[in-house]
């Protein structure tokens, strides 16, 4: 097997730094595109941080609430990685397969649960 030499390799600083924003994004874009629970939490995203940004809350509160959100993003994306590979892999049943995939989505609640805990501590005490 002839192994596909890295994007990143021999490339130094602001070149790598480019090529890195451009995967980034295409890696935004490809998990808007094919993921419905991420384009979900765009949206939901997309009121909240404007609206934390508007409530009365202290700089450290208005940090949590989009923090908070920004979380919620972050762990969806990475749930999104792990259920690609663990597809590419095998689409067969697996209970490996299963497993990843319940831990990847478990993640998900955390993180949402977490957004829910600091938006209800910020707003409410």
């Amino acid at each position: 097997m002839i192994q596909k030499e890295s994007p990143y390799k021999g490339k130094r600083g602001f070149k790598r730094i480019w090529n890195a924003l451009g995967y980034s994004l295409t890696g935004f874009i490809d998990a808007y595109r094919h993921e419905s629970a991420f384009r979900q939490e765009v949206a939901l995203s997309g009121v909240l941080i404007p609206l934390s940004l508007i409530l009365h809350a202290s700089g450290e509160g208005h940090a949590l609430l989009i923090g908070s959100i920004l979380w919620v993003l972050l762990v969806e994306l990475l749930n999104s990685a792990v259920e690609a590979t663990v597809d590419r892999i095998s689409l067969e049943d697996h209970r490996l397969a299963k497993r990843a995939k319940d831990i990847g989505s478990a993640a998900v609640l955390v993180s949402l649960v977490n957004a829910a805990v600091v938006w209800g501590l910020v707003l409410f005490f």
